[in-house]
């Protein structure tokens, strides 16, 4: 028990001077960045304006303008993502303000951190992949990924695809410059985070380029195929969350050595991959509201209560109980297909039990 307090009175002290909300480039994704007719290349004035950028970003924002508004939606794509893969658990990816985005929560090196910066890299690759693909940015067009070997000699490998090495590549500089940028001693807790933030963006980037596959169209005479046309094509980015939550599940607690290097905190398992996610705080219980760690609390929050998950209200509550209202939904129902040609529905209400934990 001495231990456990000790522990506890450490933690809060390592929390307690975290420093205040940091500014990020995820802000792009709250504040809308212009598109590239608004403004003329080069101006400086547009890039200066932008918050959330470390300086390395905003000289690339300089140079590659047209790319600020697909890196917001990847940010967007990336926040939304989030929010729907842990829509049931007790930290659930709330957005806090439009500056640091996710608040104070995001400056401890927790597994939920380290699935923001995965998800939100993997977001920002998506975004500039496709953008090249539909001819919005002057600096790169369709794929020119090599045609597979397994594809069949007779189908036609062309098509226009998603650029995922170009998305991956410019995510990697973009993203990455702000802990690249950065000069904290060997050894230290500080490059310990840095490398951190960097191994997680790097597995949110392979999430993109390993989802991503061959698409085709057939061709030929009322639809015989006797022709294809194939392409690359980014998965459906639920996918890429999914795997990433995966990793999230199997995250590796790492420290940082002497020499400036991660290494297992338990090293009977195996070192991870640049595929996996990896954290160096324990993540705090997300039970009550906390002004030193961001924590929301879950007080208001539904749970289920005939849930054994996370989302049960004995787990989403933390033991504090839970308050019954009734609400009121509206549903269509009896719908019918009229000829020709629409759809006919009712209204129907239902009165439902809902539970929010106190």
């Amino acid at each position: 028990m001495p231990g456990l307090l000790l522990l506890a009175a450490a933690l809060f002290s390592s929390w307690a001077q975290l420093p205040a909300e940091a500014s990020s480039w995820w802000s792009l994704a709250m504040n809308p960045v212009q598109r590239p007719e608004m403004y003329i290349i080069g101006a400086q004035p547009v890039c200066s304006q932008l918050p959330g950028l470390s300086p390395g970003q905003r000289k690339l924002c300089q140079l590659y303008q047209e790319h600020m508004a697909y890196i917001g939606e990847g940010a967007k794509t990336g926040i939304k993502e989030c929010q729907y893969q842990f829509r049931q658990r007790r930290w659930n990816c709330s957005t806090v303000d439009n500056t640091s985005v996710f608040g104070r929560v995001m400056q401890i090196g927790s597994r939920e951190t380290a699935f923001t910066h995965a998800v939100s890299a993997a977001g920002v690759v998506n975004a500039i992949s496709r953008a090249c693909r539909e001819g919005e940015l002057s600096t790169c067009g369709c794929s020119r990924t090599a045609r597979p070997k397994d594809l069949p000699r007779d189908w036609l490998w062309g098509g226009c695809g998603d650029n995922v090495e170009y998305g991956y590549r410019f995510a990697k500089e973009f993203v990455d410059a702000r802990e690249r940028e950065k000069n904290f001693a060997k050894g230290s807790e500080e490059q310990g985070r840095v490398l951190m933030n960097l191994q997680n963006n790097e597995a949110g980037r392979r999430a993109v380029y390993k989802t991503a596959d061959v698409a085709c169209k057939c061709h030929g005479v009322s639809g015989s195929c006797s022709l294809k046309t194939c392409w690359l094509q980014l998965a459906e980015f639920r996918k890429v969350g999914d795997q990433l939550k995966e990793k999230y599940d199997s995250a590796a607690a790492v420290r940082i050595s002497r020499r400036g290097k991660l290494e297992l905190v338990n090293s009977r398992f195996n070192p991870p991959t640049p595929e996996d996610l990896v954290y160096v705080d324990p993540s705090p219980d997300y039970c009550l509201r906390n002004e030193t760690t961001g924590s929301l609390g879950t007080q208001g929050r539904l749970c289920n209560k005939t849930s054994e998950g996370m989302d049960g209200c004995e787990l989403m509550c933390c033991g504090r109980g839970y308050d019954q209202f009734k609400s009121v939904q509206v549903e269509r129902c009896h719908c019918k297909f009229h000829w020709c040609c629409f759809v006919k529905c009712k209204k129907c209400t239902e009165v439902v039990d809902q539970y929010v934990c106190k």
